[in-house]
């Protein structure tokens, strides 16, 4: 056996507890499991973090997940092409393949839109912003994007209104304050924390009455 130390094993020890905890989460809430011929262009793939971090701590997913991204589903080559996901990462506004997604994230529930809008136009949308640099600082209004943002410019209805309004932003925790780590994040970079800016999270557009969570890869 090599040799670890005991803080490497520990954290690892916590993070394997972490994960597991998820899976049973996960399980608990009884989510059909998908196969990748069960998913529907458009769907939007919501990744589950194993461990807390900065955004599950101020949003909360569907049923209480620590939902802290998505994704887009669109198929290359038609109905039948190659699955893979547009999303915005810290690289940018990019394609993955669907595997290479879900290797990054092994805990995503799929949600689907569920009132009408034009599943092809959203999709075309977000491809027209692929190579759009990635948005760090979660502001509205301006050329970058991030994860949730991605998908609520691009989604509307038959009547081209967005499927996803807006919300008051939140960076706080449950008693109301904005954490310590949005307050220095933006405060160390000279900017005011946009607590109440019109935005989105993945964490609660998840929630909204216009998706259905239909099971988990």
């Amino acid at each position: 056996m090599t040799n670890i130390p005991v803080t490497t094993m520990a954290s690892r020890g916590i993070k394997l507890l972490a994960m597991l905890l998820l899976t049973t989460v996960l399980k608990a809430h009884a989510f059909t499991p998908l196969a990748v011929e069960d998913l529907h262009e458009g769907d939007l793939l919501f990744a589950c973090t194993d461990s807390a971090n900065a955004i599950t701590a101020v949003t909360t997913g569907t049923d209480g997940l620590p939902i802290d991204h998505v994704g887009i589903l669109h198929r290359i080559g038609g109905d039948h092409g190659v699955p893979c996901v547009i999303e915005a990462v810290y690289a940018g506004v990019c394609i993955t393949p669907l595997d290479t997604f879900v290797c990054r994230n092994p805990h995503v529930v799929v949600g689907r839109v569920n009132v009408a809008f034009d599943v092809k136009a959203s999709v075309r949308r977000a491809l027209h912003y692929v190579g759009t640099a990635y948005d760090h600082y979660y502001l509205p209004g301006d050329s970058t994007l991030y994860c949730s943002e991605l998908v609520q410019l691009c989604y509307t209805d038959m009547q081209g209104s967005l499927v996803f309004a807006p919300i008051a932003m939140s960076f706080h925790d449950a008693s109301g304050q904005v954490t310590p780590y949005w307050t220095h994040f933006y405060h160390s970079r000279g900017l005011e924390v946009p607590e109440g800016e019109p935005g989105t999270n993945p964490g609660e557009m998840s929630r909204r009455e216009q998706v259905s969570i239909i099971g988990a890869l």
